[in-house]
Order: C-alpha cells, then structure tokens, then sequence
C-alpha cells in the first residue's frame, strides 16, 4: 500500500535523540554504571540537567529532601529513575504540540503519556508486584507514532473519524483501514530508529493488543492496562478515546479485578497532575 510506505518512510526524518541523552542511555545500559560518570556525561547539557532536576523534586519521582545538583540526583535515586527522568525529559518537546489528526490541542498527547506511564506503574503498586524498571519509559513512548502520522491525517481524518465512531472501532484499527498502518507500529519503528532497547519496542509495538505479541511480558500488560486505565480517566483524549478495553487475558494473568482498576483511576489524576506542574509549558 503506498500511503503505508510513504509513512513509514517519514519515521527517518524524525530527528535523532540528542547526543547527551543517547549517551546517558548507553551508559544506563550498564546495571554497574558509575553514577559519576554519567553525571558528567548528562551536564554538558544545561537544559537537560534543569529539567531533570526539576522532575526529581516533583512528589512523584522525588526524595523526601530537596536534590539541587545532578550528581546527587542520580547518586539517590539509581539508574532506574534516572533513565525515566532522562527519557522523559528527551520525549516531552517532542510530544507536546498540537496534532490535528487526532483533534488534540498542545500538551495533550503530552499528557495523556504521562497517564499512561503512572497508570502503568499504579498498576503494579496495586496487584503489589514490582513493576520491571523501564514500566515508565515504556507507558510515556506508548502513543509516540502519532508524531508521524499525524501529518497524514488531515486529508483522511473524516474517514477515519467516521469508521471511529459509526462502525464503533478503534482508533487504530481505522487507522490501519485507512492508511494501512497505525501509530503503534510506526512507533515502535520510530524507537527502532533511535536505537532504544528491543524491550521499549516491542511493547510500543503491542499495547493495544497484547495478545499478538510473540511472547508474554509483564511491562506490556502493564502498559496495556495503563492506557485503557487513561482513556477511562479521560486525560488527554481526542477522537480516538473510547474505544478500548482491558484484554481478558492480561485480566487473567494479572489477577485484576474492577476494585484495582477504579483504585487505579482515583489516583492517577493527582500523580500526573503533580508531575505536570514542573514541566515545560508546552511550546516553550
């Protein structure tokens, strides 16, 4: 299908991640990295380490006590942490204008990974499980392809709106009926391209229907819960909103009942908001 081939080209145009971040990442890859060196590696990027240091000093990253400079940032919260306040802070510019396509205004797709990413991780709190480290990173990247097909849609939005709300399907099923691709796949392309781990790709790649994954994965059901859990929140949804449920699968493999899903909803509205205080405004 030539519309598939034409986006999926665009997904190498997309520009690469910032030398710092992408070496940050390399040396988090490490599990015995040294906290120094990579606070080194982080500060030659000024704006890097300020946004970093503002997200570790929200409630929901945070310390009981005020970090002011990033070696202790990362020395006190780990690489898990840090490679959430890394990623976070590297995706949101990109992920925090407007997208016609999908009827969203500036910070909303912005915010509706951030829900995305805490539903995840209140998820595990709620079965009481560990939620593997890159839980997060996985949630916020979730809906990243729509930064690529976004520019397709606006001569096909009414066709794939119509098939959205007549024929009651997904939006990535209209998606894929009218383009012959959906963001899930053009973003787990897109984190092919940067280079991020197999692990983040194939979740992105997955999320909306863990089933057809190759292979079972703790951080994919998690990630597919959180985004029905946020499209049932309301946060950050346009047209393609409604549309979703939890699959009976994960249900089963998870032990979840309705009772942790609506404890879920109750407290993710406070955790991303709290979050969202201490970011960039949108368009800056």
């Amino acid at each position: 299908m030539i519309k598939r081939k034409l986006i999926l080209s665009q997904v190498r145009r997309v520009p690469m991640l910032s030398g710092t971040v992408q070496e940050g990442l390399r040396l988090l890859q490490d599990p015995q990295v040294d906290m120094g060196s990579l606070a080194q590696a982080l500060q030659h990027d000024p704006g890097i380490t300020a946004n970093i240091l503002r997200l570790v000093n929200t409630p929901y990253f945070g310390s009981v006590n005020r970090v002011n400079n990033l070696r202790d940032a990362v020395v006190r919260l780990g690489a898990k942490r840090i490679s959430h306040l890394l990623l976070t802070v590297a995706v949101t510019p990109r992920i925090s204008g407007e997208l016609a396509g999908y009827d969203q205004a500036p910070c909303t797709l912005l915010e509706q990974s951030l829900s995305i990413a805490v539903a995840a991780e209140l998820t595990a709190a709620e079965l009481c499980i560990t939620a593997p480290p890159h839980t997060f990173t996985a949630g916020l990247l979730a809906n990243i392809g729509k930064i690529v097909i976004n520019q397709f849609l606006h001569g096909e939005y009414e066709q794939v709106n119509t098939q959205v709300e007549q024929e009651n399907l997904s939006f990535e099923a209209a998606e894929r009926n009218v383009l012959g691709v959906d963001h899930p796949e053009i973003g787990a392309e897109l984190l092919a391209f940067w280079n991020l781990p197999e692990d983040l790709v194939r979740v992105v790649r997955h999320f909306r229907d863990p089933e057809n994954s190759p292979e079972q994965d703790l951080t994919l059901d998690l990630v597919h819960v959180g985004s029905v859990v946020a499209c049932m929140t309301g946060i950050g949804q346009g047209v393609d909103g409604m549309q979703y449920r939890i699959s009976e699968a994960v249900v089963l493999r998870l032990g979840l009942d309705e009772s942790m899903v609506q404890n879920v909803m109750v407290k993710l509205v406070d955790h991303v908001e709290k979050i969202k205080e201490v970011l960039p405004k949108c368009g800056n």
